[in-house]
């Protein structure tokens, strides 16, 4: 059995913490990050951050990995959860640097009732309107 990449590694044991502090440091300062309901991509570390905790916030308690993929510099986790008593489920494709720092973070979630919910919720816990995408700030 292979050894887990170290940036996996770390990611997964933020996760299980449910510290998002952990993140300044596994970031890497170009992160981008691609929602599944934002047209573009939230470009560095500041809004990178800014998203994975609101996710980790969001996702609550009953988030979990139940699969993965494992490359040398990139991963597809998939998960479950539940968002206000709806099933979600989805999968997070990080890829990372020869530093181990996190640089891309792409989600993609079903069905389209928990993206909903999940859009509702985020939008909620980054402060904007739910019926508008969360963009970068300028």
């Amino acid at each position: 059995m292979e050894a887990i990449p170290k940036a996996l590694a770390a990611w997964h044991a933020l996760v299980q913490s449910g510290d998002p502090t952990k993140l300044h440091s596994l970031l890497a300062e170009e992160a981008v990050f691609e929602s599944p309901v934002v047209y573009t991509p939230q470009r560095g570390k500041v809004i990178t951050t800014r998203y994975l905790t609101a996710a980790l916030k969001v996702l609550g308690a009953d988030f979990r990995y139940i699969e993965q993929w494992v490359n040398p510099r990139s991963a597809v986790l998939e998960f479950v959860a539940t968002v206000d008593g709806i099933a979600v489920n989805g999968v997070d494709i990080i890829g990372w640097d020869a530093e181990d720092r996190i640089g891309r973070f792409k989600v993609m979630v079903r069905p389209l009732k928990g993206m909903e919910a999940l859009r509702t919720r985020m939008a909620a816990e980054l402060g904007v309107a739910a019926a508008t995408a969360p963009r970068r700030p300028d």
